[in-house]
Formats: C-alpha cells, sequence, structure tokens
C-alpha cells in the first residue's frame, strides 16, 4: 500500500527509495508513539482538562523528515484510512505531533514557534495588491477617457502643424496640453478614489477571514485567531463553526460538515467519525453535532489554503455604479456627436478660405470642439460614487459596522422592512437564571436551594453533561471559567452557585454515550448517559418548556416525589410556564428518563417520551440600552421591523413591548403569530397578514424564510439579521444581510452583507440613516454635476457656432472641471446623516437614477447659468463697457462663482435648509475656502496659465452678484415644489 502511495509519477529507483523512507517513518512513529500508553475515548464531550498527564513527548515531531510530514499531509487531504490505521490511529498521530487529546500543546511562544518553522503558518499568500498605476491603466480605457484623449492628441497635433506663427502657434500648443492634462488629472482622481477604495476593502476581507477559533492548550481553553492556529492544536467544534486547518476527529457526537467550498459541489454533506471518517478539511462548515479535532496540516499545505492564495480581491461595481458609468458614457457619446457637430458647422462657414488659412482655421474649430467635449462629460461622476463609498466604509467601521458588500449602502437606502432577531440583537445576551420552578414551587434564581437529593443529583447530572460549554479548571474559591454560549453558560452557572454542582466529579462519574446537540429545527438538546458501576441508562432532555413539557409524563416535587401529569396538573405547568414568559424570562425546561439494560442488551436510543419533568428555569434577558430609541427612529423613517424569535408567544410578546415593537394597546392576536401557524396559513391569508404581523414566535428558519419571500412579493425591500448556520437560506435570499460579529456563526458571515461587531440593534438604525445618506449624497451631486455640464454645453455650443470660438480656453476648462470635481467630492462624499433624511419614506428601487424633482432643479440651474454667459458673451462688452479678454475672464469668473452658490443649492433638494450642517462639515468649508481662494489666484495671479486678465473690484463684484443670484433662484425654484407638493 505504501509502494502504491507514492508511486504517481516517479522512477522505480525512486519510488522504491521514497517507500523505504516511509516505511522507515512508520516505524519512527511506532517507536515513539510506544513510549506513550493508548488513551481511551473520552466519555464525555467536553474534554477533561484537568488531567495530570504530561509525560507527552511534545517535541517528537523535530524528527519528521519532509517526506514524513507530506504523508500526513496526503493521508488527510486523499482521506486515506487504510494509511491512518498503519500510523496507529487518530491518538498515535497526535502523540507524533506532541499533542496531548486532552490538554493539547503547550502555550510557550517558543513552542509555538518552532511548530510554524517546522510545519508553517496558517496563513496564505495575499493576493497581489492592484497598484495605483493598474487603477490608471483601468480608468485609461473607459471610452469616456479615449474619446478626450483621442481629441486632445489629433489637437495637438494640428497644433504642432502651425508652430511656424510662434506666437499664435504656443498658444494653441498650450491649450491642447491642457487638454490632455485634463484627462490624465481625471485619470489620476479616479485611480487615487479606486486606489483608496480597494485598500478599504482588502482591510474589510482580511478583518472578516480572521475568525476566533477556539482551542486547547495546557488543559486550558483559549480564543485564538485562526491565524494563530498551528499544527498539533486541539480544535472544539460546534455547529455553524468553519474548519480552521486540516486535521482528524478526537472525539465527536453527530458530527456532519458540508464540504462545498472544497469539493466544488453544493450541498456535499459528510457524516464524520473517529473510526470510520475521521479526516476534516479546511473550509468546510459544521453543520451538525459537536467534536473536537487535532491539526494536522495549516495554511498551503491545505486545500483552502490553495484556493484562497488563488483568489482574487477585485472591487465590485455597485449598481449605482454601474448605472452612473452608462450614463457617463451616453453623455460622452453625445458630447461627440455635437462637438462633431460644432466642428462641421464652423467648417462649413469657412470655406471660402484658402487651404492654409483653412487648415490654421481647423485647429482652432478642433480645440472649440475639444473645449465643448470636456465640459459635456461628467467624468466626475463615476469619481465621487467612488471616494463616497470608501467615505461610508471607513465612517461604518468607526461605528463597529463592517460592509462587506459595497451594494448594501445603496440598498439600506430603500429598506422598508428590517426583520431582527430577539436574543443578542435585541436583548443583551447576558443571561442569568431569575427563578426556578421543581414542581409548582418556586425557588430565586441566586441563592442556594435544597431540595430532595436524588432530584438534584438527576439535575446537575443534566445540567453538566447536557451542556455544550467549555468548562476549566473548577478549584476551591476560585472562579469558574466557563464560554460558550449565553444560555447554556447561565445554566452551568446557576448549577454551580445555587445548586453547589461540582461538574468535574459528574464528568468522571458518568460516560455520555450520545448526543442530540441544540440546533434551531430541534429546538432542545439530549444525552444519553451511563453511571459508573449502573446497568441503568439515563436520557436527559433540556429546551423550551413548550417543547419539554409535552415529553414528559410525570413530574418530579421537591421533596422527591414522582406525580402523574395529569389534565389539570399539565394546565397548571403550563400557566407557570405562561407567567415566567409573560414577564419576559426564557423557560427552559429539563426532562429525564431512565432505563435498566436487561440481559447485557446494548440501549442506544434517546427516549422522547415518558420523561419525568425535573424542572423548569426561567432566564432573564433585558433589551440593549438604546434599542428602543433605534427602533423608534426606524418607525420615523417608515421602516418597518419585525422580530424573529424561537421562543414562545408571551416571552416574544414582552420583550417585543419592553422594546418598543409593540406598544402594549394591541390586539396581540393581529401582530403576533407562531411560526406553525403562519406556515399553515393559506398563500391569500399569509399575503393579506404579512404587513401587520410584528412578532412571529417559535419560528424556525423555513418560517423566517417564508416571511421575507412574502415581504418581498408584497413590494418589500427586506433587511434580515442571522446568526446561525440554520439562518443561511434566509440570508441568500433577503435583500441586505446582518449577521452578528461577536454571536454569529462563521457561516452567517460568510453571507452576511454587513456584520455587526457589537451585535446591536442600534448599529443597524445607523446604518440605515448612512444608507439614505449615502444615496442622498450621491444625487445630489449627480445635480450638481450635470447642473454645470448641461449649461456649459448650452453656452459654448451657442457661443462657439454663433462666434465661431469657444469662449473658454482649455486651461480654463481644466480648472472648471477640477472646481466641480473638489466642490462635489467634499460638498457631498463628507456629508453627515441628518434627521430630515430618516423623516422620509424609504427611496424606490425603482426609481430612475434621476428624478422628476432633480430634472427641474438641475434644469432651471443651468438654463439661468447659460443665459447669463450667453448675456455676456454677446452683451458683456456694451453692458459693462470692457474689452474682449475682460469679457472672457468676467465670463469665467461668473461661471466658477456660480457653481460655489450652486453647490449649496445642489446640497439639500428637498428642504430649504441649504446651511444645515455646514458648520459641522469642516472638509466642506476649507474645500469651498480653498476653491474660491484658488479662483482668485487665477483670475488675477495665473494669467498666462488660465488666459485671463485681472478684474477691478466692481468687476469682482459683479461677477459675485451674478453667481449669488443662482442660490436666490434655486430658493424660489424649491418654495415653489413644497407648495405644490
Amino acid at each position: 500500500m505504501i509502494v502504491k502511495y507514492f508511486s504517481t509519477g516517479q522512477r522505480p529507483q525512486r519510488r522504491w527509495r521514497t517507500a523505504f523512507t516511509a516505511i522507515r517513518f512508520l516505524r519512527t512513529i511506532s517507536h515513539f508513539a510506544n513510549k506513550v500508553p493508548k488513551e481511551t475515548s473520552v466519555s464525555h464531550f467536553a474534554i477533561d482538562i484537568s488531567s495530570n498527564d504530561h509525560d507527552t513527548p511534545y517535541h517528537v515531531f523535530s524528527h519528521l523528515n519532509d517526506v514524513a510530514r507530506k504523508t500526513l499531509i496526503n493521508m488527510v487531504k486523499e482521506k486515506s484510512i487504510e494509511l491512518l490505521n498503519e500510523l496507529g490511529g487518530v491518538q498515535r498521530v497526535a502523540t507524533i505531533l506532541g499533542s496531548n487529546v486532552k490538554e493539547g500543546i503547550s502555550d510557550c511562544e517558543n513552542d509555538l514557534l518552532h511548530r510554524r518553522n517546522v510545519f508553517g503558518a496558517n496563513t496564505y499568500p495575499k493576493p497581489p495588491r492592484r497598484t495605483f498605476l493598474g487603477f490608471s491603466l483601468a480608468a485609461l480605457k473607459g471610452s469616456t477617457m479615449i474619446i478626450l484623449l483621442v481629441c486632445a492628441v489629433l489637437s495637438l497635433g494640428f497644433s504642432f502643424e502651425q508652430q511656424s506663427e510662434s506666437k499664435h502657434g504656443y498658444s494653441r500648443w498650450y491649450d491642447d496640453v491642457s487638454n490632455i492634462v485634463a484627462v490624465f488629472l481625471v485619470v489620476a482622481l479616479c485611480a487615487g478614489a479606486n486606489f483608496w477604495l480597494s485598500n478599504e476593502s482588502r482591510e474589510v476581507s482580511y478583518a472578516s477571514d480572521d475568525i476566533k477559533v477556539q482551542v486547547v492548550r495546557n488543559g486550558r481553553h483559549f480564543l485564538v485567531s485562526i491565524f494563530d492556529i498551528v499544527v498539533g492544536d486541539v480544535v472544539s467544534l460546534r455547529i455553524g463553526d468553519k474548519i480552521p486547518a486540516n486535521g482528524l476527529l478526537l472525539e465527536g457526537f453527530c458530527l456532519q460538515v458540508e464540504e462545498s467550498n472544497n469539493g466544488g459541489e453544493l450541498d456535499n454533506i459528510i457524516s464524520v467519525d473517529v473510526s470510520r471518517n475521521p479526516f476534516l478539511l479546511s473550509g468546510a462548515k459544521v453543520i451538525d453535532g459537536l467534536g473536537f479535532m487535532i491539526v494536522t496540516s495549516v495554511g498551503m499545505d491545505t486545500l483552502w489554503g490553495e484556493i484562497m492564495s488563488s483568489a482574487n480581491i477585485d472591487l465590485e461595481e455597485t449598481p449605482l455604479q454601474e448605472s452612473l458609468h452608462k450614463l457617463t458614457s451616453c453623455i460622452g457619446k453625445a458630447g461627440l456627436a455635437v462637438a462633431m457637430m460644432i466642428f462641421m458647422v464652423l467648417l462649413f462657414n469657412n470655406t471660402q478660405k484658402s487651404f492654409s488659412e483653412m487648415l490654421r482655421a481647423m485647429v482652432g474649430f478642433l480645440n472649440s470642439s475639444m473645449t465643448v467635449l470636456n465640459l459635456a462629460i461628467p467624468e466626475g461622476l463615476p469619481l465621487a460614487v467612488t471616494l463616497t463609498l470608501a467615505y461610508s466604509m471607513k465612517r461604518m467601521k468607526d461605528e463597529n459596522v463592517m460592509a462587506r458588500k459595497l451594494s448594501s449602502f445603496e440598498t439600506m437606502a430603500s429598506v422598508t422592512t428590517i426583520c431582527s432577531n430577539k436574543t443578542g440583537t435585541l436583548t443583551l445576551n447576558q443571561m442569568k437564571v431569575a427563578e426556578l420552578w421543581i414542581g409548582e414551587e418556586a425557588f430565586g434564581g441566586g441563592s442556594l436551594i435544597e431540595i430532595e437529593p436524588g432530584v438534584s443529583k438527576l439535575l446537575k447530572e443534566g445540567l453538566a453533561l447536557n451542556n455544550t460549554c467549555i468548562v476549566g479548571e473548577q478549584n476551591a474559591g476560585s472562579t469558574l471559567e466557563i464560554s460558550g454560549s449565553p444560555t447554556e453558560k447561565a445554566i452551568l452557572e446557576w448549577g454551580a452557585t445555587c445548586l453547589g454542582m461540582d461538574i468535574k466529579e459528574i464528568k468522571q462519574d458518568c460516560q455520555v454515550i450520545d448526543v442530540k446537540a441544540f440546533n434551531s429545527e430541534r429546538k432542545r438538546s439530549g444525552i444519553l448517559m451511563r453511571k459508573a458501576n449502573e446497568k441503568a441508562i439515563h436520557t436527559h432532555w433540556k429546551g423550551g418548556a413548550e417543547i419539554i413539557l409535552p415529553m414528559c409524563s410525570y413530574y418530579y416535587e421537591r421533596n422527591g416525589t414522582v406525580k402523574d401529569m395529569n389534565g389539570e396538573e399539565r394546565m397548571e405547568l403550563e400557566a407557570i410556564i405562561e407567567r415566567m414568559s409573560a414577564k419576559g424570562l426564557r423557560s427552559i425546561a429539563f426532562g429525564h428518563r431512565k432505563v435498566v439494560e436487561q440481559n447485557d442488551q446494548v440501549y442506544e436510543k434517546l427516549e422522547q417520551s415518558g420523561l419525568t419533568l425535573l424542572g423548569i428555569a426561567g432566564l432573564e434577558n433585558p433589551c440593549r440600552l438604546g434599542v428602543k430609541e433605534a427602533i423608534n427612529l426606524c418607525k420615523e423613517a417608515k421602516v418597518n421591523v419585525k422580530m424573529i424569535t424561537g421562543d414562545n408567544v408571551y416571552t416574544a410578546t414582552a420583550v417585543a413591548i419592553e422594546c418598543g415593537i409593540l406598544n402594549g394597546e394591541e390586539e396581540t392576536a393581529k401582530v403576533v403569530v407562531e411560526g406553525e401557524q403562519f406556515r399553515n396559513y393559506s398563500v391569500e391569508e399569509r399575503m393579506k397578514r404579512i404587513d401587520r404581523i410584528r412578532v412571529m414566535a417559535r419560528s424556525s428558519p423555513l418560517d423566517k424564510l417564508l416571511m421575507v419571500q412574502c415581504l418581498q412579493r408584497k413590494g418589500h425591500v427586506v433587511a434580515v439579521t442571522g446568526n446561525g448556520s440554520s439562518d443561511v437560506p434566509t440570508l441568500t435570499k433577503a435583500d441586505v444581510v446582518f449577521s452578528m460579529g461577536i454571536q454569529g456563526t462563521v457561516a452567517a458571515k460568510e453571507n452576511a452583507d454587513i456584520v455587526m461587531l457589537d451585535d446591536s440593534f442600534t448599529s443597524i438604525a445607523r446604518l440605515l440613516s448612512w444608507g439614505r445618506c449615502f444615496l442622498s449624497n450621491i444625487h445630489n451631486f449627480i445635480q450638481f454635476q450635470l447642473t454645470v455640464n448641461i449649461a456649459a454645453f448650452v453656452f459654448n455650443f451657442i457661443a462657439a457656432v454663433y462666434c465661431s470660438e469657444a469662449p473658454l480656453t482649455a486651461a480654463q476648462v481644466l480648472w472648471l472641471n477640477l472646481l466641480v470635481d473638489i466642490l462635489g467630492v467634499f460638498a457631498f462624499s463628507t456629508n453627515q446623516p441628518t434627521d430630515d433624511l430618516m423623516r422620509n419614506p424609504p427611496a424606490d428601487k425603482q426609481e430612475l437614477l434621476i428624478s422628476y424633482s432633480m430634472w427641474k432643479n438641475l434644469l432651471v440651474q443651468a438654463l439661468y447659468q447659460a443665459a447669463i454667459l450667453l448675456t455676456l458673451q454677446l452683451k458683456g462688452s456694451i453692458i459693462f463697457r470692457m474689452t474682449k479678454n475682460v469679457k472672457k475672464t468676467v465670463i469665467f469668473n461668473t461661471f466658477a462663482l456660480c457653481q460655489v452658490f450652486n453647490v449649496f443649492n445642489a446640497r439639500v433638494s428637498e428642504k430649504n435648509k441649504r446651511l444645515e450642517g455646514i458648520v459641522k462639515n469642516k472638509v466642506f468649508l476649507m474645500a469651498i475656502g480653498g476653491v474660491v481662494f484658488l479662483q482668485v489666484m487665477m483670475v488675477e495671479a495665473l494669467n498666462k496659465v488660465a488666459n485671463t486678465e485681472k478684474l477691478s473690484l466692481t468687476q469682482w463684484c459683479a461677477c459675485i452678484g451674478v453667481a449669488a443670484l443662482s442660490w436666490l433662484v434655486g430658493w424660489v425654484c424649491q418654495l415653489k415644489s413644497n407648495a405644490c407638493s
């Protein structure tokens, strides 16, 4: 078998040499493995970390050669059970790797470093970062940039033909170079914005990959980064976890993993067990069961590492960016057509000239056409979107929100319904047992209770063994170290405090035979266990009280008496559960059944009926601070909030009232529904009631999915929160997906658009405001940019045809483009969310990119500016008694100042609060000040570069006064709009 294993693609001598090396490796393994006694399988599914066995030779792996290490790597990759058996089994491999199956490896830094040096780190080479030059070349390939560049080069070529007339030729050459510089400046700005956004996206990508993994080192449990895993580590696996590296299962119950990421097949679900298939591959997801694994290879020695190292992290293009690129391209093509038309008209009007004169004139005509084209194309639109995305992503990271998909910012502006989990999102997820009922007698949750020893012992066994928490060393006087789900952690802490439970002692005296782990469908967990020196088999179930109570036929009283659960007694217990739930407590019941084995018959069945009720615990989980205000904010924003939970109707209703989803005066039957009830509605009834339902209790993942689908069919844009792997089907269907950064599983995070690092609903409300702010900023910039483009296009077209030359030079056009981009980016990209935005209804997802009100505002402004500029062009010399060059400077100066005033109009398109939030936006104020200063310099100091003349104080006042009227025009226009609405 070994010869066959190493024979692929090698010469016969080399094959035998390799096989001989492998045999030596096997003998080496046997030699060292025999020094350590074989360890029996662990009797319960939490590793006993109190073992004092420190005799494991931790550095045996140092003697392994390359062939031996590759043998281990390939054994797991190829899932070779034959080779594993020859190596002596899983526990022998653990020994050779210097790991103790109970205590893991040493947490000494030198040991960890040595393992990384020998076996490698659990990282992979990052995909090559896209350079600034790469983004520049990509921006230069755009059709708009190609049109501008080709036209500029052609114009430059004609200018060189005319250099014999030095002064005139030099001026034209200077203008043409300005056109080329304009193209490359725009390219540099777009490349810089994309480069920044790419870096932000890479940081988010790597942050989302840096998940925490629970490992055992020196007998203690630690949460470490997945990148810090080393070969030999013992790793804890639970539902929803991602396998962090290749390895072998040490122990586990009902463990199932999905290997679709590695195998390429969808729903490739594989059962993993110690005897038949202990192999675990990096990147697979745990979908059921629990267990512990030992790591045998990491990083690039795993298929997952190879896949991740070859994956490229490219910027996704959001739908809005795609729409803007199409808009810019269409405007560019239209601008090119009009520029050609201007060129042909000018050429036709000068046909009577000689050829040499005609050639000289063509340079001017082409330059005029280029000027019109430069002003007509809104190349700043994609730039604004990119910068706004980068800025929003950075700001949201500061507010504990990590956006994995850029398009989620756009979609958040259109969200009409948020379907939220209860536990951990609306509540603090810091549970504690508030009360316990044994039969019909209540006990407080914070002090020692005295019950019959037999009942107490059974309850302790159920609490300690039917639990997936990791428990640390429990010494006298020391704090109990528990990590795991908040519910189970609260129950264990209560058991240790109020029942005097010694978890270590219970686990030593009992052997767990089978486990049914809790999941969202089962809503309960169970174990089958046997006590030492006893032939009886015990079944323990724990779960929601409404789930466990129907499984019980009897119940214990405080004194240990077992009573039948007849109709009257059952109703009383149900009433107790209702009273607990009405107080907002989550009721957890514990059931037990004992079966005596006869005639040495092996009994391996978890009974699900005929149980005896041990007790019912009520857990309190208060709402988060600020969640009620956040939900009220969502209501003001016309966004419905629905709570979907696995708790019963009474608990769900109480929590919904406390956090503000329900007001307490509504008829519960109309707004609260159970998952099964909702599922059994007819399609018509479901669609009729979906809008009114605000709480769904006792829901399954399929109920949650059904609600999302119904809402979407009703036209809603739905955002959903998800924590577990069972939520994945719903997460793939929702419009926006939130995952919790603390309690969320890896499967949920990987399917999420946005990860809430603090697990709080208040972060969702903040993101809602930022999404609306993002879309509003983009719409405002579109309005501002197109106003400039249309005004410049109309003015230059008429002036060029009427006067046979463009009134603005290429250098002036270059400055105007930069001015518009600078003002637009800093005025709109850095805008903060306002209260007015949250009072508006959600944006219509099907709404056109440019709405009717936007068209109206921008056309009014554009026509005003074009009319003013044409008046100055045609009658300016007469009105203001100025020379031709001064007139051109006045036109240029007035047009630039119009944009400074118009930016205030565009900032708030539907309200008359143009100065709202400006004082807080210091970046915008600095941009305004900088633009005004540079404009003064262009006119007064850089005359040669800008082809301008110095203006008198009167002329400056005239320019400012005419430009300021654009503010008044916008204000009157919006007053009429508000009056009509």
